[in-house]
């Protein structure tokens, strides 16, 4: 059954320009056309998507009500705006497109998607290209795909085993399974991603039905698998609905994914004996459909790494490298940012850049850039602590590490 026979309304053919005035209506954030993300430096002038998807971060920018694909601009402009944005670099930065607020294959959004990969291909970039998707995706698609000759462009299929409709509604479907199997089957440069996401207690989490998305990860290249935004806004959605939602009002500004449930699918996927590699992290998966070490530098917090194939583990390694100040300071001055920063074994300490700015630097260097007031933990890196406990010996460490950045502040002063 495809999603347009469950009555999912696919948007127009041809996208209309949203009206200036719209334009001053919306969230700066859904305003923003450019911006940068830890996958990558993020492309997103098209807004608007009829998918449904009850967890879906649109809720908290106030966009899941538009469902009509609309433009923010045109797409030639929106490509300069890309390539002439201060972060980005030819064959370094890697790019998302269209995924914080539209589905890049709805059949409006696809032509313009097409239209930029081909012109930055045409350029020569050798960038990693993100696209996240869970729609349909079809073998001339693929054939449109395979034409690109310098971009490393990798598919990231959403699938979940979810089939409560209230929370997915394409789960009635069979689009996002079939398109996995058509993108597999037709792939050679393209890198085909399953994005198992959310995880979350209760809707999907039974053994039966991680068994059947392990199966279906059988024909890709990696499998990621993350959890679930808890928020109020998509909270209350679903729970108007009424869903069972976990977590409570636990909310939180990163991704719950408890150590336990992160234990299971780690089990589960082991139990599969599937040859799919699995990963904690998205740059991970990318990188390895490509050969590649990873962009984000996550070597540098080796218990992500405990359940990476052997070869991958390895380039990372080789590419591994901690970085001096000479090299902190040398990216600082090419982006225009000014930080004080701390380099640790792994990892650099910075303070006040905010996440657009310490994600670059973190692309530039391949090398961990943490925030100050948004610290990473172990076992929970880059996820909410709910459902971990930090040790004593780790709140001392942030606090000397706090330490030494008030120290030097005052300093600074005098």
């Amino acid at each position: 059954m495809t999603a347009e026979a469950i009555g999912i309304h696919t948007g127009p053919r041809t996208l209309p320009l949203l009206s200036d005035q719209a334009k001053a209506q919306l969230d700066p954030y859904m305003a923003l056309i450019v911006g940068y993300r830890k996958s990558g430096l993020s492309l997103n002038h098209i807004i608007g998507c009829p998918l449904d998807c009850g967890y879906c971060v649109r809720h908290f920018w106030g966009n899941f009500d538009v469902k009509v694909p609309h433009l923010l601009c045109t797409t030639d402009e929106a490509i300069e705006q890309l390539v002439g944005h201060h972060a980005f670099q030819p064959h370094v930065t890697p790019i998302q497109l269209f995924n914080k607020a539209t589905d890049p294959f709805l059949p409006g959004v696809k032509p313009h998607l097409f239209q930029v990969l081909h012109a930055l291909d045409q350029r020569g970039y050798t960038n990693h290209v993100l696209v996240i998707t869970r729609f349909k995706v079809t073998a001339a698609d693929m054939s449109e795909l395979e034409t690109l000759r310098h971009l490393r462009v990798t598919l990231l299929f959403t699938y979940s085993g979810i089939t409560d409709p209230r929370v997915e509604p394409i789960a009635k479907s069979d689009a996002t399974v079939t398109s996995i199997r058509t993108a597999a089957a037709h792939k050679k440069r393209t890198g085909v991603v399953l994005y198992w996401r959310p995880i979350v207690p209760g809707w999907n989490d039974a053994p039966d039905t991680m068994a059947t998305v392990l199966d279906v990860g059988r024909v890709v290249d990696a499998i990621v698998f993350t959890g679930y935004y808890h928020k109020p806004e998509n909270a209350g959605y679903l729970r108007e609905l009424g869903v069972d939602v976990p977590y409570a009002d636990d909310y939180a500004r990163r991704k719950v994914m408890p150590g336990e449930l992160d234990a299971r699918v780690v089990a589960a996927w082991r139990t599969s004996g599937i040859g799919t590699p699995l990963f904690r992290k998205t740059s991970c998966g990318v990188a390895f459909a490509h050969a590649a070490p990873d962009y984000n530098g996550h070597w540098g917090v080796r218990e992500l790494c405990d359940i990476c194939p052997a070869a991958q583990r390895q380039r990372c390694a080789d590419d591994y490298r901690e970085p001096v100040p000479a090299d902190v300071d040398t990216v600082l001055t090419q982006l225009g940012y000014t930080s004080d920063y701390l380099i640790e074994d792994g990892h650099v300490w910075t303070h006040g850049l905010g996440e657009q700015r310490r994600y670059a630097i973190q692309h530039t260097l391949r090398h961990q850039i943490w925030e100050l007031d948004q610290p990473h933990y172990l076992h929970a890196h880059g996820r909410s602590l709910l459902g971990h406990t930090p040790d004593a010996s780790q709140a001392a460490a942030l606090a000397g590490v706090r330490a030494k950045f008030e120290n030097a502040a005052r300093y600074e002063d005098d």
